[in-house]
């Protein structure tokens, strides 16, 4: 799937990954309820690895954006 259709099954809740990718991303996903010193935030997205620490910001770049090689993570 492309990324216009990926970034609305993250908004729905769900975890998506790049099958072009080749190392240790397991998936993406967003947070839509976070808080900061009890303050609500804006949502945003998360990428968990195989690396420490396992969970990172998530910015796509161009190539995420226009790849036609996301799928679904169950």
């Amino acid at each position: 799937m492309g990324f216009d259709e990926a970034i609305n099954v993250i908004k729905a809740g769900k975890k998506v990954v790049r099958t072009g990718w080749d190392g240790p991303e397991l998936f993406i996903f967003q947070v839509a309820d976070g808080t900061f010193e009890g303050q609500a935030i804006s949502p945003y997205l998360l990428i968990k690895t195989t690396e420490t620490p396992a969970y990172s910001m998530f910015q796509p770049t161009s190539c995420d954006v226009l790849a036609d090689d996301w799928q679904l993570v169950d």
